[in-house]
């Protein structure tokens, strides 16, 4: 699914989803990623929502969010009310939902200068052969 047309300028914007990779401006991102509208974070190393753990969430939250979108694939999936309340008791916004979904809500909010911070579970690489 292509989300952009246009190049907007002064953040990082996703261009296109698929199930096993993420446009980000002419960069396809086959592994997990951590995006801010200033910032990417190649391979996040978490490729399922029962990875999550509070060293995750910390590689989120350094990056300064004010509001998280975890996109957890083609299907929205939760992750433990653990991993959750780590970003609720820091006062951190955390919405979950599917990785489409998560894309069209970032590039929304990082035009209009939110400070979003996009998590994105992309899953792992199938073996060649």
């Amino acid at each position: 699914m292509d989300l952009s047309l246009e190049r907007p300028e002064g953040y990082l914007f996703i261009r296109r989803v698929g199930e096993r990779s993420i446009t980000v401006v002419d960069r396809e991102l086959r592994a997990s990623f951590l995006l801010a509208p200033d910032r990417l974070v190649e391979s996040w190393p978490v490729d399922d929502v029962a990875a999550l753990d509070e060293g995750a969430g910390e590689s989120v939250r350094v990056l300064e969010p004010e509001l998280v979108l975890l996109g957890t694939g083609v299907r929205q999936r939760f992750p433990s009310a653990a991993f959750m309340a780590g970003f609720l008791r820091k006062g951190v916004g955390i919405e979950v939902m599917d990785n489409a979904a998560a894309a069209r809500t970032y590039d929304l909010l990082a035009g209009e200068g939110r400070r979003v911070v996009a998590a994105f579970i992309l899953p792992p690489a199938e073996p060649a052969g």
